[in-house]
């Protein structure tokens, strides 16, 4: 019985494609909340009380002509967005302000919580 030997590369091992990052200049979900093709936001939209983020986001999804699921989905993904892309760097006081903002943007569009 021969005993087999396994096979060594003469090769350097290559990086596998794709695995190569180039650095990022901008943050690329900055861009996304200002040019958004769900929705156009006004300026500081997230600054503002939870009234009146929810009010701005109801606004900008039933104007746009763009989004592709109903005004409340692309409202809703759009705070969500925005709180998942903030994360660490999201204060408790501000997370506890959009969170209340969804709950006025349920409100706003007669959802149950």
């Amino acid at each position: 019985m021969t005993a087999r030997r396994a096979r060594k590369s003469t090769t350097k091992a290559r990086p596998k494609r794709g695995t190569t990052r180039k650095p990022a200049t901008k943050k690329w979900s900055a861009r996304v909340t200002r040019e958004s093709d769900a929705l156009t936001l006004e300026d500081k939209v997230f600054k503002g009380t939870p009234s009146q983020i929810a009010k701005s986001l109801k606004r900008s999804a039933e104007h746009s002509r763009r989004r592709k699921s109903s005004p409340y989905r692309s409202a809703m993904s759009m705070l969500t967005f925005y709180i998942n892309r903030a994360g660490k760097n999201l204060s408790a006081t501000q997370r506890k302000k959009l969170e209340a903002a969804k709950d006025k943007l349920r409100e706003a569009f007669g959802k149950a919580a």
